[in-house]
């Protein structure tokens, strides 16, 4: 049988007709309104990102375009959302992690999230920042790694971006120190500044105004390149620690199922939208760095990223369910 379904579809016409359903596909996409669901709160960098492409999509796919929050669980309530609808027209907003980080700390969700799910583009790149209140003498890393075991950090939640850089930067100096979570990274940013919590890793674009007006300290990035907006503010990898990276990516994802051409077409509506000047400036205000890539790129991006925080979780033995 199998023999037999191959030499039909070896045929001729058969095979002609295979090369122009892709096409089709992606130029009758989309057919209805296209939800962009994010899975972090309002004001976060993936929701401020789909907003702000909002208006070209519409334009360039004349449908509307739906922007919703389904923040919790480091991003799996809306992913599972967003894998088990199984829609052409339904695309996840959200932080890389949620293929790279989350498939190794989440092991009883009831689903695959690297086969339910695949990236179609990132949106942008985005760093972590370590920040301090300045009550707490902290002006430097060394002088970070030197507080005691009992001290503890905000993060935005358990598996978020902020969470698994400090992870990282931990085990990288072989400190320890205790996690306080919260449900988001605007609510984290907000206790390290009432100072109830004397230190966090925070994406930069929530903490930059903050460091600006003096009512933070930066100590350091994660990424392997300064911040453009804070050059003075030293990488980790430059505050002794070679080779340490943490950067991350807001990404656009879609079930696994949506056809090649369809993802094409929508990274590439993405990208025109992306590198607009209005958009590039603004999203440069926020710290982040425009990617924008091909799924092919995007897809092998992930595939090391996964395994590099899959060590890092082992290392730290970290699990969340």
């Amino acid at each position: 049988m199998k023999n037999a379904i191959r030499q039909i579809l070896q045929l001729p016409a058969v095979a002609t007709a295979l090369a122009l359903l892709a096409p089709a596909q992606a130029q009758t996409w989309p057919s209805k309104p296209v939800r962009m669901v994010a899975s972090f709160p309002p004001g976060t960098p993936g929701d401020l990102i789909a907003r702000l492409i909002q208006p070209a999509l519409q334009a360039a796919w004349k449908q509307p375009v739906i922007v919703e929050n389904k923040p919790g669980a480091g991003g799996n309530i809306a992913a599972g959302e967003v894998a088990q609808a199984r829609d052409e027209h339904t695309l996840l907003v959200g932080p890389d992690t949620v293929l790279t980080i989350n498939p190794h700390l989440y092991k009883k969700l009831g689903f695959d999230l690297r086969q339910s799910l695949k990236p179609v583009t990132y949106f942008a790149s985005f760093n972590q920042m370590l920040v301090c209140n300045p009550a707490s003498g902290v002006n430097t890393l060394a002088r970070f790694t030197q507080l005691p075991a009992g001290n503890t950090y905000a993060s935005g939640g358990p598996g978020t971006p902020s969470h698994m850089a400090m992870e990282m930067l931990l085990a990288a100096t072989g400190t320890r120190q205790t996690h306080v979570p919260y449900k988001g990274p605007g609510p984290a940013a907000q206790d390290v500044l009432a100072g109830h919590v004397g230190c966090g890793f925070i994406v930069s674009s929530v903490v930059l105004p903050h460091v600006q007006s003096s009512r933070l300290l930066a100590v350091a990035v994660s990424s392997k390149e300064r911040s453009v907006l804070l050059p003075a503010v030293p990488t980790v990898a430059e505050s002794g620690h070679a080779g340490f990276d943490a950067t991350f990516f807001e990404t656009l994802m879609a079930p696994a199922s949506l056809p090649a051409a369809v993802t094409e077409k929508i990274q590439r509506d993405v990208r025109a939208a992306l590198m607009a000047p209005a958009i590039k400036a603004r999203l440069a205000e926020m710290d982040l760095r425009v990617e924008a890539g091909t799924p092919q790129e995007s897809e092998k991006r992930s595939r090391e990223d996964f395994a590099k925080w899959g060590m890092i979780a082992r290392q730290t033995q970290l699990q969340l369910d």
